[in-house]
């Protein structure tokens, strides 16, 4: 089988961490062609759009990168290379000015994806960068070349001098990130952690009662675990709850129910009311008005949040004014399981950060760089995963240009 496109470097996947890298590359004057299995590029991207593009997020450098957890140490001397400053500077540079929202998130002017995408591809394809879609990795050869599956047809060898590899995690496969790669890169004896739901919607054995609010909202919340705490809005569904509190905490909730099966985190419908102002209120509700009248006269409940409540006390909500505030301001909410990962936004686990040079190259194999969602790391929504994912481009980008420029 005769290899194809002798060409200086593939990057496989055409995410915003493949783009990013191509376009350090092609800037670098480096030819580069990028591989994606997906009739389109940025697919996934787009989707994230589709309510509008946040790219990065504006909260100070300390508090932006523990949002990384485990893996901060590994993305911090990243993100200081491209940060959300360059990010922002990058899209404007694309011709795509920039904003920061109230809740400190940062968006293109357009607010869509989709005119940042096409600036984008058009500036690759400005400087020589070809985008072949419908072409599908299928791991290496014994040469450790790309095997690549064109239009459908059989995996062929490509021979690059380089081969980056940013295939996404398992989420949303239907775009594209399947997570197939796992067994090739496993099969070369890669680390690779198990890859499961983040930033994910939760189970909970929901009564026949409970399961009529599916499709509510829940607004203006805020929700506890094991020390965190994080504030918005969630949706009740029909297997569960989901929405960017949940999200925000998805880790450690999850991981919390690995181990012990369930999850019982803490829901504060009256973040805004201090637990002794809100007995007060209540106190001042005529008891001979209906409970549901008490909790939405005074409480300001919607039917949904009274409906938990119900839900978490097995119906049997406390009259007395101070305890019923105590429970509307620490609703224990019961969760069995995460949704599963195809209905997640984003996936944890992925190659072992270990397995990386400082450059983003495989240690044990001189030439393959890995980069955004294939990775080990994982971040809540509110532009922190975007921006690992551009960040990891840049530096698999230039980790690529520099191992050229010494072979």
């Amino acid at each position: 089988m005769e290899p194809q496109d002798n060409i200086d470097v593939a990057v496989i996947g055409a995410g915003p961490a493949g783009l990013m890298a191509a376009t350090v590359l092609a800037e670098s004057g480096i030819s580069t062609v990028v591989y994606e299995k997906m009739p389109t590029a940025g697919r996934k991207l787009l989707m994230a759009g589709r309510g509008g593009l946040n790219l990065t997020h504006g909260e100070a450098r300390v508090d932006f990168l523990s949002r990384y957890r485990e893996a901060a140490g590994f993305l911090a001397p990243l993100i200081e290379r491209f940060g959300p400053d360059d990010l922002r500077a990058f899209s404007e540079r694309l011709g795509e000015d920039t904003f920061v929202g109230s809740s400190g998130r940062v968006f293109p002017q357009s607010i869509k994806a989709s005119p940042l995408l096409r600036a984008w591809l058009g500036h690759l394809a400005e400087r020589g960068v070809t985008v072949k879609t419908r072409h599908e990795f299928a791991g290496f050869d014994g040469a450790m070349h790309p095997l690549i599956a064109a239009e459908g047809g059989p995996a062929r060898p490509v021979t690059p001098r380089v081969t980056i590899l940013a295939l996404g995690g398992a989420s949303w496969p239907k775009l594209g990130a399947d997570g197939a790669w796992q067994q090739a890169l496993g099969a070369l004896g890669i680390p690779v952690a198990a890859l499961r739901p983040s930033n994910c919607g939760f189970k909970a054995a929901w009564s026949e009662h409970m399961q009529r609010f599916a499709g509510e909202a829940l607004k203006r919340i805020v929700l506890r675990f094991a020390n965190e705490t994080a504030k918005g809005e969630a949706v009740i569904t029909q297997s569960g709850v989901e929405g960017g509190v949940f999200y925000a905490l998805s880790a450690r909730l999850r991981e919390e129910i690995a181990e012990s099966g369930t999850a019982t985190p803490l829901l504060d419908l009256r973040p805004d009311l201090p637990a002794q102002a809100l007995a007060a209120r209540l106190a001042a509700v005529p008891r001979a008005q209906s409970l549901s009248n008490r909790l939405r006269k005074a409480a300001g409940l919607a039917p949904p949040a009274i409906a938990l409540l119900r839900e978490a006390t097995g119906n049997v909500i406390p009259e007395r004014p101070e305890a019923l505030a105590a429970l509307i301001k620490a609703v224990p909410l019961r969760l069995t399981g995460t949704e599963p990962l195809e209905r997640a936004i984003s996936s944890a686990g992925g190659v072992a950060l270990s397995a990386l040079d400082h450059g983003m190259m495989l240690s044990a194999h001189p030439g393959i760089f890995v980069a955004g969602e294939m990775l080990d790391w994982e971040a809540p929504t509110g532009g922190y995963l975007l921006q690992a994912c551009f960040a990891t481009g840049f530096a698999a980008g230039h980790g690529a240009a520099a191992w050229l420029a010494a072979h």
